[in-house]
């Protein structure tokens, strides 16, 4: 199968690169600057597409779209936009080029969040429930995955990634938080007691493999370990697995004080989300335990 990759230098595309070429597939790389090889296919994500992007994107057997702007640092009303507008126009723009094209790909995979759901405390949620209310839900993440609308209309199966907090120490949450906790000044945020939707790199790479050819799936699926854990449950988690205490706590105010509307959501907010899709397809997770995750990342060897 031939694959057209956007998001190829991010944190899970570029993962997903050697998992792709190594399961046989030949990938495409989307790239904005000047391609340097012909693995790569020069776009302007912001413009609408023109006849000659369409019939570069024809052809393809699957599409992969991960691009967009960081979700961490202040939300300034700037931030927000580049937040929303890159991951709306640039999906709508691809998807009405995907629709276009003489030989439309077979599936794509679209990135979305667990945003969606919003801050839903102890709720249980799978892909059966509503979106939830703020800035990430109701202004990002539904209309990323509105934007994907063109290319289902055309008949190409769509699957949109509500993609959880991704593990790994090479980035994300998990790099972040490793400094503190290696020298002993870890622990909860907040209350702790708001929940997090955890999935390790290994697990979001090899589902994306999963879906490609599992025909049946389609729509929004939850890409999340299916174990969720409390913000307090996975810093005790951490410190044990780096043999550190967690003692030490950020107060909720000093979270809102510094971070503003960001930590509000992401540090503080509570999405409790199950992966039923995956589960009912027969995926099987390499990584379900928080505590068998960590110790495979930075566990003591």
């Amino acid at each position: 199968m031939k694959i057209l990759l956007s998001g190829a230098t991010g944190l899970i595309g570029s993962a997903l690169i050697p998992a792709l070429q190594k399961a046989g597939y030949e990938v495409i790389k989307l790239v904005r600057r000047a391609p340097s090889d012909e693995t790569e296919i020069v776009w302007d994500p912001t413009r609408a597409p023109d006849q000659r992007l369409v019939d570069r994107l024809s052809g393809f057997d699957g599409v992969i779209h991960l691009a967009g702007e960081t979700i961490m640092g202040r939300w300034t009303a700037e931030k927000k936009a580049r937040i929303r507008d890159s991951r709306t126009i640039p999906t709508r723009n691809l998807c009405s080029a995907l629709a276009s094209a003489s030989a439309k790909p077979r599936v794509l995979l679209s990135a979305s969040a667990i945003g969606i759901y919003g801050n839903r405390g102890d709720e249980v949620l799978t892909e059966e429930s509503a979106p939830g209310s703020g800035f990430l839900a109701e202004e990002v993440a539904v209309r990323w995955e509105q934007a994907t609308e063109a290319a289902r209309e055309a008949g190409i199966r769509v699957v949109n990634l509500r993609i959880g907090v991704v593990l790994t120490p090479k980035g994300g949450a998990l790099k972040e938080m490793l400094l503190p906790f290696r020298m002993g000044v870890g622990g909860k945020t907040g209350s702790g007691r708001q929940w997090m939707s955890w999935i390790a790199l290994e697990d979001v790479v090899s589902s994306i493999v999963f879906l490609l050819v599992n025909e049946s799936i389609a729509g929004p699926v939850n890409l999340t370990a299916p174990k969720p854990v409390t913000n307090a449950e996975f810093s005790k988690a951490l410190a044990s697995t780096m043999r550190r205490p967690a003692v030490f706590s950020q107060p909720a105010f000093l979270i809102r004080t510094i971070f503003g509307e960001m930590g509000e959501t992401l540090l503080l907010g509570s999405t409790r989300v199950l992966p039923r899709k995956l589960e009912a397809s027969g995926y099987r997770f390499k990584y379900s335990e928080v505590n068998e995750a960590l110790r495979a990342m930075v566990g003591e060897r």
